[in-house]
Order: C-alpha cells, then sequence, then structure tokens
C-alpha cells in the first residue's frame, strides 16, 4: 500500500459516487440534456491567461476588446431598429469612432473611455462637423 497511487483512491470514490447518482436518476433530466457541449474556442488567449478569462467570464467581467465587440454590435443592432433619424446619426457617429478607437488600439495604445470627459466632446465635434457636412454622415 505505501506505493498506492493517492489518486487512484480519490478516483475510485468518484467513480462509485457518480455511479450511485446515475443510479439514483439524479443524472436524468438536466439542462441540456442529448445536446452538443458548447465548448469556449480559447485558442486566442495565452494559455497562462485562460484560467484568469474563464473565472472572469463566469464572473460576468469581459476584456476591454471583447466588451467593445459587443457594444459595437448592440450598436448594429439599434441601428437597424432606430425610428428617429437624429438618434440614428448620433449612433452611427457613436459607432464610427469606436471603430476608429479599435483601429487606432492595433496600430498605437490609445486609452479613451466611455465615462472619459474627452469622450463625450469629441462626440458632440463628431455630430457638430456631420451637420456642416451632410455627406459624412
Amino acid at each position: 500500500m505505501a506505493g498506492a497511487n493517492p489518486w487512484s483512491v480519490i478516483q475510485f470514490i468518484a467513480e462509485r459516487r457518480i455511479e450511485e447518482a446515475q443510479a439514483q436518476g439524479l443524472f436524468d433530466n438536466l439542462p441540456g440534456q442529448g445536446k452538443p457541449l458548447e465548448l469556449e474556442d480559447t485558442s486566442h488567449v495565452p494559455e497562462e491567461l485562460r484560467m484568469a478569462y474563464k473565472i472572469l467570464s463566469n464572473a460576468g467581467c469581459l476584456p476591454p476588446e471583447l466588451a467593445e465587440r459587443k457594444e459595437l454590435t448592440r450598436l448594429v443592432d439599434m441601428l437597424d431598429n432606430c425610428e428617429d433619424e437624429q438618434e440614428r446619426v448620433r449612433q452611427m457617429q457613436k459607432l464610427r469612432f469606436m471603430i476608429a478607437r479599435a483601429k487606432m488600439r492595433c496600430q498605437r495604445h490609445l486609452q479613451l473611455e466611455q465615462d472619459d470627459p474627452y469622450y463625450d466632446r469629441l462626440l458632440d465635434r463628431l455630430s457638430a462637423s456631420g451637420k456642416r457636412n451632410p455627406r459624412s454622415a
């Protein structure tokens, strides 16, 4: 017994408990039963950061790049359903700004967040320039 692997004992206990739960029907009618597993593709995340990303994802937190992509998708969906022309123009300008910011981030680091006072000033400036030149909208 001195050379016994402690993990084999734990594995044995786990297998027995799983078999007992199956016999009691505890695994019947689980959500997603009969459907393929939804596996996350984390190949783009460095191996040493995958667990941290998973924990943040499970907690509902997104990395800034994914949060930005989610916001862009939300803006596009909102534009498709927007009836008010002024609101549509404002959201289009916001969308353009966010796309430009994402492109610049790829080239060089630029931190300009929505709660930054310059963000609103820039949106106002963009909307003012859009009023002067209607073809740029």
